[in-house]
């Protein structure tokens, strides 16, 4: 067990060596640089090979609308925050402070695993696999939500844009490309379903916020919400949709600045919870 410890880049440790730090700088640049890069190209331009039906990523959206169809202005905006937020992260591996070498380098492996899934989801999609893209989808939610709950201490300017963002979008995803799978998106059943699940992201977001006093969750899910709550609005005024996202990203919004103000005030709200809990909760008194 020692030895496969040892060997695990997902084993936790005390310290890393500097052949591992130097290891993870490469990989998490080019990782990084991969899932940029794939992401802006098909932003901009559709694939040209195979015979499956190539559009854009927003093309996609907007080709075959669902319940989870999202505003792709706001969406956009999303991953260009998340993208400079990650090169901020990547910049601490450089740092001449070795805890925020040792925190950066502790969630590499899965932030690297993270890139990965996230190019070959965008590699599907854009070529309409969407069954296997949903795959992917389930696999990096496996890989985030286990980051999550192994290293979930760690400062704001590492937690968010490796942890809690990319998080809460590979959940609202796996709704979004979800709901691509079905036959016929738009259809009666499958609106009624979307009107079910959407009240997902409240719960999943409100776990977060209430167990782990994390507003940088609740803020992600609260922005795609409303990303899913605008784009409903502006296909179908008449419909109840777009209503329960927009609720959904007003009790989250509220629910974060609830948390947030008091963490940045430094009068945190105490839920009542054991000490261990306590050693758990992310974002603690982080300046």
């Amino acid at each position: 067990m020692t030895d496969w410890n040892r060997h695990n880049p997902f084993s936790k440790r005390e310290n890393h060596s500097a052949t591992s730090v130097t290891i993870y700088k490469v990989l998490t640049i080019l990782t990084w640089l991969l899932s940029l890069v794939v992401s802006v190209y098909y932003t901009i331009h559709a694939p040209h090979d195979g015979f499956t039906i190539r559009k854009r990523i927003w093309d996609q959206n907007s080709l075959y609308p669902s319940a989870f169809t999202m505003n792709s202005v706001i969406a956009s905006i999303y991953w260009i925050i998340l993208f400079i937020f990650q090169a901020g992260y990547i910049g601490h591996l450089f740092s001449s402070n070795a805890d925020h070498v040792h925190a950066a380098a502790s969630v590499g492996s899965h932030f690297i695993m993270n890139n990965l899934f996230h190019f070959a989801f965008v590699m599907l999609f854009v070529r309409s696999h969407f069954h296997w893209a949903e795959v992917i989808l389930v696999l990096n939610f496996l890989n985030l939500t286990s980051l999550y709950f192994r290293h979930n201490t760690y400062p704001r300017f590492i937690h968010t844009p490796v942890v809690s963002m990319p998080l809460a979008w590979t959940y609202v995803a796996l709704h979004w490309n979800g709901a691509l799978m079905v036959p016929n998106p738009t259809s009666l059943v499958a609106r009624i379903f979307g009107n079910i699940f959407i009240w997902g992201i409240l719960a999943y977001g409100s776990f977060y916020i209430v167990a782990f006093k994390d507003y940088t969750m609740g803020f992600s899910l609260s922005v795609l919400a409303a990303a899913i709550g605008v784009s409903q609005f502006l296909r179908q005024v008449i419909a109840l949709q777009w209503i329960f996202a927009f609720v959904i990203m007003a009790v989250l919004f509220i629910a974060t600045v609830v948390v947030a103000v008091p963490a940045w005030t430094g009068r945190e709200i105490k839920w009542k919870r054991s000490s261990d809990e306590d050693e758990r909760a992310p974002l603690l008194n982080e300046p």
